[in-house]
């Protein structure tokens, strides 16, 4: 539990890693309180509020609860996303050490929705490379992507995309994402949907409408994903300047 002063890692950033191998074990994740402030500060041999720091990192990206006159504890494991930093759903699930799980997977040429074809440029009815998605953790389902593809990029049905999404588009393609404009809504699941996120008709889902640019600006992915919403935070962190 010590930290290395000499590192040229600060203090808070190294409690935050040794913070997030802690509750990896299975006490921890089974709903054991983390020792108080005082004890872990002591072991790890730093302040209290560079510790608090570190604390307050976790409890942010919803890792950790915080209950007064309870303690803190490893939160359920209801995936947050951080508009302030956007990340792949694979990079979400991993920064909170949570395992990915593929339920279904499938990829088509298929006619894109009318605002993926003007965000893309392409022409009307045109049948674009589609990859759909059943994603969640071990033994829960809980988003269903579907992702079109600008036609100038020749994805194709070779392509293995039991892989990350983004590493293709990388190692294969030369595109490097960087940009994500989104739009998320709620509605009600209807049969399908809920078919496959184990919910029952009706019940509330969250879209998330992703729009990917690349570093040259060229539209890269249009991404629809409908999540089960008990399963699911979106976090804003707005600042004054």
């Amino acid at each position: 539990m010590q930290l290395n002063p000499e590192s040229d890692r600060p203090l808070h950033l190294q409690a935050e890693d040794m913070l997030r191998k802690m509750i990896q074990m299975d006490d921890y994740r089974n709903g054991k309180l983390l020792p108080n402030e005082v004890d872990l500060s002591r072991q790890m041999k730093i302040s209290r509020n560079t510790l608090r720091q570190a604390i307050n990192k976790l409890v942010f990206e919803g890792i950790l609860t915080r209950k007064k006159g309870y303690g803190t504890m490893v939160s359920s494991q209801n995936v947050m996303s951080n508009a302030r930093n956007w990340m792949s759903f694979s990079q979400e699930m991993k920064a909170m050490g949570i395992p990915v799980q593929n339920f279904e997977l499938h990829v088509s040429y298929r006619q894109a929705p009318e605002e993926a074809e003007k965000f893309f440029g392409s022409k009307q009815g045109q049948h674009l490379f589609c990859l759909e998605r059943l994603r969640g953790k071990p033994g829960l389902p809980f988003v269903y992507f579907i992702s079109f593809f600008n036609p100038k990029i020749p994805m194709n049905v070779e392509d293995d995309m039991t892989l990350p999404l983004y590493s293709i588009l990388s190692d294969k393609y030369g595109i490097v994402v960087k940009t994500s404009k989104e739009m998320i809504s709620a509605e009600a699941a209807d049969a399908r949907l809920a078919e496959k996120l184990g919910i029952d008709t009706g019940a509330p889902i969250l879209v998330r409408k992703r729009f990917v640019l690349d570093t040259n600006d060229m539209p890269v992915e249009y991404n629809i994903g409908y999540y089960r919403a008990d399963n699911f935070t979106y976090s804003i962190e707005f600042v004054n300047e």
